[in-house]
């Protein structure tokens, strides 16, 4: 494919209730949506970065300048056969994966179109449809918390998550289990909030038959992880700390985690989240989709990867209607049945765009074009 022109959308669009972790507070989701043209047809990716640079090093006004100054340049400048290529073009440029991502994503989406296949086909996707987990977020108080999971239950929810941080870890955990039971799939997600010295803590979890505690410590750590997981029953699953297929690998060999997070802005796109799916299932450790409040167009995309065989455990890819009051795809992603989404089999994300709801949600809009590529920047032909 020859790329002809790439938009760029930022939209700022209010989330229903408040998301709190242990990194603050999300009253909304800001993010910038890609589309790609080559032909007749226009493939559509989502960053996912935050507005401000608290889980990785990128927010929304890093992901904009990268992807004008560098990365839609470089794209003018090649045909690209394959979507794989797109990694490989940009790997000279140290990390920023989040604006890699969303150029690639679209990329992705663009291919399959032309291809006529979904891009759960383009990935090598074999499920037709997938289980869905929730992410709850820091409640203000335990009997808010179990309210919430209790109403999580009955949508049919196939894996509680719950955030955690200290002073609000052990007690909301021992009251879950008390008040529903063991057989409940449930998880912490700490976001990096502890560190060794809480090790005491940390093993208390133990009681709980947690499927997993996912980034307990640092958020570049593979080291102190290791060690932690000798001393725990409950496996770790690491999310922050894994940024590439290599990342893996030795989180892997060092015995780091049990499980991994595969988040497609996270390590850079649906290419290397492929690599790092493969990896983990010839090492039989198995992954699941991480979520990132994506609006519609990365919640396809979430759903796409999540169709491959090793993602094994419920991923957090919910419905629309969790977040937003509408979306920006049509239709709104909704369960096919309780805590399960199909997955698209239309050419592409499978989804058609609101335009309406992105227009309503428009914060700034600028398109770029091939034939004029050449006078914006000079790219390192690394």
């Amino acid at each position: 494919m020859k790329l002809e022109r790439i938009d760029l959308q930022r939209i700022k669009i209010p989330l229903r209730s408040p998301f709190e972790t242990s990194m603050g507070v999300e009253t909304h989701k800001e993010c910038i949506l890609v589309r790609t043209y080559s032909g007749a047809h226009v493939g559509f990716g989502e960053s996912v970065a935050m507005d401000v640079p608290v889980y990785n090093e990128e927010d929304v006004d890093t992901v904009w300048y990268m992807l004008e100054k560098y990365l839609i340049p470089q794209l003018f400048t090649r045909e690209i056969e394959h979507p794989d290529e797109v990694s490989r073009i940009f790997s000279w440029m140290r990390r920023n994966n989040m604006a890699k991502a969303a150029l690639e994503g679209a990329v992705w989406d663009l291919y399959a179109k032309q291809q006529g296949l979904s891009l759960s086909q383009a990935l090598g996707g074999s499920r037709a449809a997938i289980d869905v987990g929730v992410s709850i977020g820091i409640e203000p108080t335990v009997d808010k918390l179990l309210q919430r999971v209790e109403g999580f239950i009955r949508d049919g929810y196939k894996k509680i998550k719950v955030k955690i941080k200290p002073g609000f870890d052990v007690e909301p955990m021992r009251a879950i289990r008390q008040k529903f039971g063991p057989d409940v799939p449930l998880m912490a997600d700490a976001n990096s909030a502890y560190t060794l010295n809480d090790l005491e803590m940390l093993k208390e979890l133990d009681e709980f038959g947690l499927i997993m505690i996912e980034q307990p410590l640092a958020h570049d750590d593979i080291i102190d992880h290791t060690a932690l997981q000798r001393e725990l029953k409950t496996p770790i699953c690491l999310d922050e700390s894994i940024h590439t297929v290599e990342d893996a690998r030795k989180a892997i060999g060092l015995g780091s985690c049990q499980i991994i997070n595969i988040k497609i802005g996270r390590v850079g796109g649906l290419t290397e989240a492929k690599r790092i799916h493969d990896l983990c299932q010839a090492h039989g450790v198995p992954v699941w989709c991480g979520g990132m409040l994506e609006a519609g167009i990365g919640r396809a995309h979430n759903i796409a990867i999540a169709s491959l065989a090793n993602f094994s455990i419920p991923g957090d890819t919910s419905p629309s209607n969790r977040y937003f009051a509408e979306d920006i795809v049509t239709p709104m992603i909704d369960f096919a049945k309780p805590g399960v989404l199909d997955v698209p089999t239309a050419p592409g994300i499978g989804f058609s765009i609101n335009e309406a709801a992105i227009r309503s949600a428009l914060v700034e809009h600028k398109s770029y074009f091939a034939d004029r590529a050449s006078t914006t920047t000079q790219i390192p032909n690394w």
